[in-house]
């Protein structure tokens, strides 16, 4: 199979029904009883394998989707058992940094980076509960400013505050305007705004919607206390918000994410913060749109940089540890405001 292609592409001709239904078949036993996960682990690090993709595979040139061009795409590989499952994307100095639902977080350089690239994993000891366990350190979401490290765990709903370089923990909270949304859908993506406040949305019911919640924050959420506000987000129908991304205006980029008759799609939006209160609204701009047969998997990071004063846009798929059918693929574009 080629890095990058898709699932409904594996099989053709005269096999190409079989194979849909048995990859129909694998998907929904995922989605009814998640793929193996590796045993959690403690720190380390291995080799790396950039593998290009292009935007399209039949259509190599191919360079425009919407408002974004793309600059790249490589499919990750790592020998080691704990790479995968990214979620949350920042990316700084040449560097990428996620988290995984396997409860590390993940390092390594950006192609092009280094000769010999290799990625570092780093586990999160203290969290929600007493253990280090899969319903204990399902991170989705982070946040990096300065020596600080922000975390959200699904299932638990909560969000802790670390030292960067230590991953130890100086504060958490589990929100009571975050406690009722569901486990496995539940806090899913954030973002700090420009002004010192926080957005977290719950990822919500996969059910077509045209609404999910978000919560406000006036300032840090992992301190117990701090005000917020509960908002509606407007998202995408039949998309659930995966990730966020604070661009140099102050506005925000949302990555939303479909899972619809097997077939993935994202969708970016932009949307402005600025001014939103208490009870009120966000509703994005559409930016792009990647579907079949442009590359895309389960996508659920996305980073914004600055290159030479140009507004570069990262995204990473969440392969679910399922490397048979799913990639971990790390794209590149501009975003042409």
């Amino acid at each position: 199979m080629k890095p990058g292609g898709f699932p409904e592409r594996i099989w053709r001709g005269r096999w190409s029904r079989v194979g849909a239904l048995l990859l129909a078949m694998l998907l929904l036993a995922t989605i009814i009883r998640p793929g193996p996960r590796p045993p959690l682990q403690g720190p380390g690090e291995a080799p790396l394998l950039y593998t290009p993709v292009p935007l399209a595979e039949e259509d190599p040139g191919r360079a425009d989707v919407g408002r974004l061009h793309f600059l790249g795409g490589w499919a990750l590989t790592s020998p080691d058992e704990r790479f995968g499952g990214l979620s949350g994307l920042r990316v700084e100095g040449g560097e990428a940094t996620a988290v995984s639902d396997a409860g590390m977080i993940v390092s390594f350089p950006l192609p092009g980076v280094s000769p010999a690239p290799r990625v570092r994993f780093r586990p999160v000891e203290q969290g929600p509960g007493p253990e280090r366990r899969r319903t204990t350190r399902d991170t989705e979401a982070l946040w990096l400013e300065g020596g600080r490290l922000w975390l959200t765990f699904e299932r638990q709903n909560a969000i802790w505050r670390y030292d960067r370089a230590t991953l130890r923990a100086e504060a958490a909270a589990r929100p009571a305007r975050m406690r009722r949304w569901r486990g496995n859908s539940g806090a899913e993506a954030m973002v700090g705004l420009a002004d010192g406040r926080f957005l977290i949305f719950e990822e919500g019911r996969d059910n077509g919607g045209p609404t999910s919640e978000a919560v406000l924050f006036a300032g840090d959420p992992a301190l117990p206390g701090t005000p917020s506000a509960t908002l509606t987000y407007r998202r995408p129908p039949g998309y659930r918000a995966t990730d966020a991304a604070l661009l140099p205006d102050g506005r925000i980029l949302i990555l939303n994410r479909s899972l619809s008759w097997l077939r993935l799609s994202a969708k970016l939006v932009i949307a402005d913060p600025r001014g939103i209160g208490p009870g009120g609204a966000l509703a994005g701009e559409e930016v792009a749109t990647l579907a079949a047969p442009l590359v895309v998997d389960n996508m659920e990071g996305v980073a914004v940089a600055q290159e030479h004063g140009r507004t570069i846009v990262w995204l990473v798929s969440d392969d679910d540890f399922m490397r048979l059918v799913r990639h971990t693929l790390l794209l590149k574009f501009e975003l042409r405001l």
